[in-house]
């Protein structure tokens, strides 16, 4: 029970960061500075890493709801 309260928190984490990183990409410019060190942070890396989080929500969500909680 406990493992999948986390399982789902981590996932709305994906999905809140994912949706903001498309909506204000301009917002998490820094933040992006910082975590993608070696490269520069971009519009495009931001809207990239936006979709590929929401990505990864459904297809935990799917598992989630297939395999009954």
């Amino acid at each position: 029970m406990i493992n999948h309260l986390l399982l789902c928190l981590i996932m709305q984490g994906c999905l809140t960061f994912g949706v903001a990183g498309l909506v204000w990409p301009e917002k998490f410019m820094p933040v992006y500075g910082v975590l993608m060190f070696p490269w520069p942070a971009s519009y495009r890396a931001i809207r990239a890493n936006g979709l590929v989080a929401i990505g990864a929500y459904l297809i935990v969500l799917t598992k989630l709801i297939t395999t009954g909680f």
